[in-house]
């Protein structure tokens, strides 16, 4: 089984609990569809995987739902249920180029599309494993609700390959120092979230 995610900081919480588990690899594919679709194509034992799992944040469209939702993108009958078991939610997810930033990014969003939430990745890696026959799911957590914005625009903050620019962050920060609380906010809304996905997929992996 592959289970990939666009940044370590998604991965980590589930990489503790994997680390004495065989059978699973994780792969951290970067952000975006052309850095998932780079890192994943390199992958020499993708064509032996059982399963792929795109996984990690995703910013929620549907007002409904809360931080560390889990939400999930199946049509495998069996997964479906074991991800439902586990407390995750079926939903439509968008795959987008950028990082929806506003409350009225967000609310178009779901109004053009009806998508429940947005990441950046799991187009690209579905497509791939539609070409090798692989089984492919999406499974994603909330990390910042419809109701809220971002207290940065991050799409401003990142270099050519769509990662964080440190530098251009800690200017930012600088420029607008009153965004700290925010930003202090989303990183314990993030750990949380990342918290909450390692413990569904452990539960659906490694069942008891």
């Amino acid at each position: 089984m592959l289970i990939c995610f666009a940044l370590e900081k998604e991965a980590a919480p589930f990489r503790r609990l994997a680390s004495a588990k065989p059978g699973v690899s994780i792969l951290i594919t970067g952000i975006g569809r052309e850095s998932a679709e780079t890192a994943v194509g390199k992958v020499s034992a993708l064509d032996q995987a059982a399963l792929v799992l795109t996984c990690g944040f995703a910013g929620g469209l549907n007002p409904e739902l809360k931080i560390g939702d889990v939400l999930f993108e199946t049509d495998q009958p069996a997964l479906r249920e074991k991800l439902t078991s586990a407390g995750a939610k079926p939903a439509k997810f968008l795959c987008a180029a950028r990082i929806a930033v506003t409350v009225a990014e967000k609310a178009e969003l779901r109004s053009t599309t009806g998508a429940d939430a947005v990441e950046m990745e799991s187009e690209a890696i579905h497509a791939l494993c539609r070409e090798r026959g692989i089984r492919c799911a999406t499974v994603r957590v909330v990390s910042d609700t419809a109701g809220e914005d971002l207290p940065l625009d991050f799409n401003q903050l990142t270099k050519p390959d769509l990662s964080l620019d440190y530098g251009k962050l800690a200017l930012a920060i600088a420029k607008s120092p009153g965004k700290i609380p925010a930003l202090l906010r989303l990183r314990k809304n993030t750990k949380l979230a990342a918290e909450r996905l390692a413990d569904v997929l452990a539960k659906v992996i490694w069942p008891r």
